[in-house]
């Protein structure tokens, strides 16, 4: 995530990057999304049953159609799709998915989450300690947001949320008891935090891991978006930004991914997370 990684295969972004230290992952809450996952704030459908949406996530990605009636003709607006994996302890994918849901606000985008997992990232790689112990406490939560996505996917967004505001602005620790607190905001199951402790899912897991990973190339971390048939690394921001402001970054972003060529774009990063 911002940060270059050298090890036996190779270098890894932000999140994953040795360079980090605990502290990284540390302070960082924003009030929970109202709207469900998939939604982008329309009115229901006609004849389309609650919690649609949330099958929608599970579609291929591909784009929904409505129409748009003017005085003169009616014009055809694709719904922009956007589809983030995350992981609940990198600070860098927190504030990346916050500037997407503000997008949702000021233009026609519908953001779709899905999870990845940096112990997965970072298996059998030369860690120091003290980022691999942080790896170890990662993969109990990282298994709890694939159970909620694969049982409750309506709702992962919400606990995704109530999870990021715990550790990120909250400053909790990825602890069972932190994760329980985010399933009970989140009206989850209080048992899904036995899900955690248990490897009997982890080939689902690495999974959904590699559907997001996979596409954009084995030198980065998270965040990783996918739309307009790319898959990209970042954007890495500190703050992220608000309204219109949001939505403009939006567009230059949406532009960089419809050019088949581009490959990268990186500055040093001078600051870290910051939450407002």
């Amino acid at each position: 995530m911002g940060h270059g990684t050298r090890s036996s295969r190779g270098r890894r972004g932000p999140c994953p990057s040795r360079r980090h230290s605990e502290a990284d992952f540390g302070p960082f809450l924003s009030s929970t999304h109202p709207r469900g996952l998939g939604s982008a704030g329309e009115p229901d459908e006609p004849g389309v049953e609650r919690g649609e949406s949330a099958r929608r996530n599970h579609e291929p990605a591909c784009e929904r159609i409505t129409g748009v009636v003017t005085a003169r003709t009616t014009v055809a607006r694709m719904t922009q799709r956007v589809d983030m994996w995350f992981d609940s302890a990198c600070p860098w994918a927190w504030m990346t998915s916050r500037w997407l849901l503000e997008v949702e606000k000021v233009r026609d985008v519908e953001v779709y989450f899905h999870v990845m997992s940096l112990s997965v990232l970072n298996e059998g790689r030369d860690l120091p300690e003290d980022y691999r112990k942080l790896m170890d406490r990662a993969l109990p939560p990282a298994r709890v947001a694939l159970a909620v996505q694969r049982d409750y996917p309506e709702k992962l967004r919400e606990y995704y949320t109530a999870i990021g505001t715990l550790v990120h602005p909250g400053g909790r620790d990825l602890s069972d008891e932190t994760v329980s607190e985010a399933l009970a905001e989140a009206g989850l199951p209080a048992s899904l935090i036995e899900v955690g402790h248990t490897d009997a899912a982890d080939d689902e897991l690495k999974r959904s891991h590699h559907e997001g990973m996979d596409p954009v190339g084995d030198e980065v971390g998270t965040p990783v978006i996918h739309m307009n048939g790319m898959a990209l690394f970042g954007p890495v921001i500190s703050p992220a930004p608000k309204g219109e402001e949001a939505g403009d970054l939006f567009d230059g972003f949406a532009k960089l991914t419809a050019y088949p060529g581009f490959f990268e774009a990186k500055r040093t990063r001078t600051v870290g997370p910051i939450f407002d």
